[in-house]
């Protein structure tokens, strides 16, 4: 459970500068990022992934503890040190695990499938008008759990750590490898600005990975530069995280609301024909550009 700090707490919207500087001089002890608004006001603000840790940091040197709120108030990841913004603890009253295809509660360090085995308050509790769909959406991957789609591990003090949705969890030579921290990894490269990680099919490992990666203002693509990511990529997880291939981009395929569309990515990424709805992208553009890189 989280401990109520002594000074006045501030729910904010995650990469809004001003306003934790603002909450900083007002005295607050702890901010807490909305994650649902993430990608909107990062936009906005022209804040990228990478700018998260050094956000966090201008929180902790300060003193201030920052928080990310997602998944409706199930799951805060806490920012102690300013970089594990991939760690999470469990909101007060939620009883998560994580465990395998079994339903069976994985020992510490080993990844699985995040489960809620309670009923906890702001749950989902059906899909309107669609209460089969719920059902099997959310009820039937492990038996009297609710799924929240998410793969995860929990470290030696108890912190979860998400890897990411289950659907983007790769399978790399027997390995399963997060996308999300494959991503953590890239932007944490001085060059990165923002990554989006999917797998294509691989006759040898069974998927590869590629990195689709928009770099900052003055650095410019080349495969120099590309193998000093995927050589970083390796050092900061192992030899199996590194990429396949690195394709740069100046924009990453996303919906009006931020989202970033992986759907589009992996047919990319795999070389086959862009099918499925596209209408909801920001810009096409974006997509065109991608698929003209590929070829």
């Amino acid at each position: 459970a989280l401990a109520r700090p002594a000074r006045p707490e501030l729910l904010a919207p995650a990469g809004d500068w001003e306003c934790a500087r603002a909450a900083v001089e007002n005295g607050a002890d702890a901010i807490y990022f909305g994650l649902e608004r993430f990608n909107a006001r990062m936009r906005a603000k022209n804040f990228t992934q990478a700018d998260l840790p050094a956000l966090m940091k201008f929180l902790h040197h300060r003193g201030v503890r920052g928080y990310v709120t997602f998944n409706t108030l199930v799951f805060t990841a806490e920012l102690p040190d300013a970089e594990s913004y991939l760690r999470t603890i469990i909101a007060a009253g939620v009883d998560a695990a994580i465990v395998d295809d079994n339903g069976k509660e994985v020992p510490h360090g080993e990844s699985g499938k995040l489960v809620i085995r309670t009923p906890w308050p702001s749950m989902l509790r059906t899909i309107y008008g669609d209460k089969t769909r719920y059902k099997k959406q959310y009820w039937s991957e492990v038996k009297g759990c609710y799924f929240t789609g998410d793969g995860a591990r929990r470290d030696k003090d108890g912190y979860f750590w998400i890897v990411g949705r289950i659907d983007d969890v790769l399978n790399v030579a027997g390995h399963r490898l997060g996308t999300a921290e494959v991503e953590s990894a890239i932007v944490g490269h001085d060059s990165a600005a923002e990554a989006a990680v999917v797998g294509r099919p691989d006759e040898i490992k069974g998927q590869g990975v590629v990195a689709f990666v928009v770099l900052k203002e003055g650095h410019a693509a080349s495969k120099e530069l590309a193998e000093k990511i995927r050589s970083h990529v390796a050092k900061a997880i192992g030899p199996i995280a590194k990429p396949d291939e690195i394709r740069f981009a100046e924009a990453l395929p996303k919906t009006r609301s931020g989202k970033i569309m992986r759907r589009l990515l992996k047919q990319i990424a795999a070389g086959v024909q862009i099918t499925g709805d596209t209408t909801t992208l920001e810009d096409l553009s974006v997509l065109t550009r991608l698929s003209k890189n590929g070829e």
